[in-house]
């Protein structure tokens, strides 16, 4: 059984720096090493403040200050709606291709625009991928320890469970969207809205019954929850597949619950959007000549192209 690991961080940020530098055009790249020197790079986080994602683009930043040519300023906007697509289009429409704004997004950026979901006004083959701070991580299903629910039959038995979530389109809500239909939940309900910490006092004070969320997050922010037991955990959903949390390894996994190879089949389409887990993305294409100056590949397609055991017809 694969259990969850973290990856190394200083090395990924060496690569995301010097996909930076060669993002630039050609003439400046190579003519001005110290192209960013008294410069402010803007970071696009696609989403709110206090969550995961502020928190992995936090920890990068302190890198690519120390990493990137130049020692340039970084600062942080936040960009919220539509699970990180509207902090997409920002950076895809009203940036300039400076080398000067790179965003911060989440698995939402590739769902959008394959899906087809409303909002999604940027196109993927025109953004470079720098990298990720992470290729995906597991996810658990709680609900609140008061309401006793500590099996899955009487999960079943309880009508109008109610599931927080930021916004439609969000792993979170899509996750919480599959445990109710394969576990069958009856008149499930799904509020959204929320940031990620707004969720965790929710619940506290009784407006949300049911969370799904980033296992190791959940670990780290709410440890005594755990301790004292104050939720039940009914489910994990493995990203990549076998890929546990050690702490929820003894949970079944959402796909047990799957009834037909058409419901395996969508755990696994969505299981490969969240891979890329928190793409560093950019407008500008790489001139084909700084990449291969520096021995890297261009990445200028979507990280996305094929889902795990698909087959070409």
């Amino acid at each position: 059984m694969k259990t969850y690991n973290t990856s190394v961080l200083p090395a990924f940020v060496q690569v995301v720096a010097i996909g930076l530098f060669v993002s630039l055009p050609a003439g400046k790249a190579f003519s001005q090493a110290d192209f960013y020197k008294g410069k402010t790079i803007k970071i696009i986080r696609g989403g709110g403040p206090g969550g995961s994602g502020e928190f992995q683009t936090r920890a990068l930043v302190k890198f690519l200050e120390k990493y990137i040519p130049g020692k340039p300023t970084l600062m942080v906007e936040f960009v919220e709606g539509a699970a990180g697509r509207k902090a997409t289009n920002v950076i895809y429409s009203s940036s300039r291709p400076d080398g000067l704004t790179i965003g911060s997004i989440g698995a939402g950026l590739v769902v959008g625009p394959i899906l087809g979901l409303p909002g999604s006004n940027y196109d993927l083959d025109k953004l470079i991928y720098l990298g990720s701070t992470d290729t995906g991580v597991p996810y658990v299903f709680y609900t609140k320890g008061d309401l006793g629910l500590d099996s899955i039959a009487r999960l079943r038995a309880t009508s109008g469970l109610r599931f927080g979530a930021h916004a439609v389109g969000h792993p979170v809500y899509v996750t919480a969207r599959f445990v109710a239909y394969l576990l069958n939940l009856k008149d499930p309900k799904f509020v959204t809205g929320f940031t990620g910490p707004e969720i965790y006092i929710a619940l506290q004070r009784g407006e949300i019954d049911a969370h799904a969320t980033g296992a190791a997050r959940f670990v780290i922010e709410n440890p005594e929850w755990i301790e004292k037991k104050l939720v039940h955990f009914h489910a994990t959903y493995t990203v990549p597949k076998g890929r546990h949390h050690p702490k929820f390894a003894h949970l079944p996994d959402l796909d047990s619950f799957a009834k037909s190879g058409t419901e395996r089949k969508l755990l696994d389409m969505f299981r490969a959007f969240q891979y890329p887990r928190w793409p560093i993305s950019s407008r500008r294409a790489r001139p084909k000549s700084a990449c291969k100056s520096f021995g890297m590949r261009c990445a200028r397609r979507s990280p996305i192209r094929s889902f795990p055991g698909s087959s070409k017809s």
